[in-house]
């Protein structure tokens, strides 16, 4: 019985020193002395986890290689693609303007996890451990922060661009004038460092074994927790609905001529642009509820919910929201002609590099357009080409 129970001990503080490799051994000991007067140790384990053993949980083979296989596809399209929308961006000055400053923006957040924090997941799922050291695991963990928070407060703005753009035509060109833009983007960024750095004074950013990540750790605080998915997720997804839904009701109207006063023509360049950013809100909404909702469920009841999350979701979960930062350059690529165009000749001008940043504005590219204030006219009824 003494044997099992040093056993138990032992396997225990392998636990924790895997899921916390900056903690020392000897603070381990005394924490499981404390334990084992106060509280069974199974007890003690993070939801998800295997509550039926001890044992330092590994990973198979085929899902290791699953999990290295997705990072990999992730991080090489996630910084081909977003390079082909700045590289697209800086190219063409009609595509210079408010609505792809947002574009641009939203890339570089997805650019920056692909070149930091993926690379020491992809070591971590490896080595079958965190080797990088602590500071690594908060610089990383960061900055993944950073990226995600940064994705959702850019994609807010880029909605509440296309709302001003097509709602409120007549005055889109002073609302969005070349200043208020660049302070409307040092706004974005600043939020979202003051939504970031909170973590550090939480000591919420942990070495996770089951995703081999260093991330939020959502059962830290059940308050804070609640906080980040209501402030981070929920509320700027309802702000996103309801600008992307008020378009949707402005543009049936005008098709259907139930709102003559509009004096604006909505083209159809205007409508497959929307399209497009519609379409980039909608796949990072569906790649980060399952995460956003997890945490929040734990969060809400840790006792009832946390051990009954299996650990193959909580990790699809993570690794379906890590996917989500290659997509956004494809979805471009796929629904807006302008930047295919534009990306087809990039890849030839690879062939002649002198051609890479050559001007192409010449070539007809229109992309998100400043729209003009339009002039009062006598014609009362606004068309839409579909």
């Amino acid at each position: 019985m003494f044997s099992a129970s040093i056993q138990l001990h032992v396997e225990y503080m392998h636990f924790v020193l895997k899921r916390f490799p900056f903690l020392r051994k000897r603070s381990i000991i005394i924490v499981i002395m404390e334990f084992e007067v106060n509280v069974s140790c199974i007890d003690c384990l993070p939801y998800g986890a295997n509550r039926s053993s001890l044992a330092l949980p590994t990973s198979s083979a085929g899902v290791t290689t699953a999990l290295a296989s997705v990072l990999i596809f992730t991080i090489v399209v996630d910084i081909l693609g977003n390079l082909l929308v700045i590289l697209t961006v800086f190219r063409n000055k009609k595509l210079r303007n408010a609505g792809n400053i947002f574009v641009v923006s939203l890339s570089v957040a997805d650019l920056a996890v692909a070149v930091y924090p993926y690379p020491l997941v992809l070591l971590a799922i490896f080595h079958n451990d965190w080797t990088m050291g602590y500071m690594h695991c908060q610089v990383s963990g960061f900055i993944m922060g950073l990226s995600v928070i940064g994705s959702i407060f850019n994609i807010t703005a880029i909605a509440i661009n296309r709302y001003c753009y097509i709602c409120h035509s007549l005055q889109y060109d002073r609302l969005y004038s070349l200043k208020n833009t660049f302070w409307y983007l040092c706004l974005t960024w600043l939020l979202t460092a003051i939504a970031t750095i909170p973590n550090f004074f939480v000591g919420s950013l942990q070495y996770d074994p089951r995703v081999y990540s260093c991330t939020f750790a959502q059962t830290v605080s059940s308050y804070y927790t609640i906080l980040v998915v209501v402030v981070h997720f929920l509320i700027p997804l309802l702000v996103v609905s309801f600008c992307y839904l008020r378009i949707w009701v402005l543009v049936i109207q005008v098709k259907h001529r139930v709102r003559p006063d509009y004096k604006q023509k909505i083209t159809s360049s205007d409508l497959r642009n929307f399209l497009t950013m519609f379409v980039v809100f909608l796949l990072f909404a569906v790649c980060w509820a399952p995460l956003n909702f997890i945490g929040l469920a734990v969060a809400i009841d840790p006792a009832k919910v946390g051990p009954n999350i299996p650990e193959w979701l909580f990790v699809s979960s993570y690794f379906m929201a890590y996917f989500n930062s290659c997509l956004n350059a494809v979805i471009y690529g796929l629904l807006n002609q302008n930047f295919r165009q534009e990306y087809k000749r990039i890849l030839l001008a690879l062939c002649t590099p002198r051609l890479l940043f050559m001007d192409t504005s010449r070539l007809g590219t229109d992309g998100f357009k400043s729209k003009p204030s339009p002039a009062i006219t006598n014609n009362n009824i606004a068309e839409v080409n579909v």
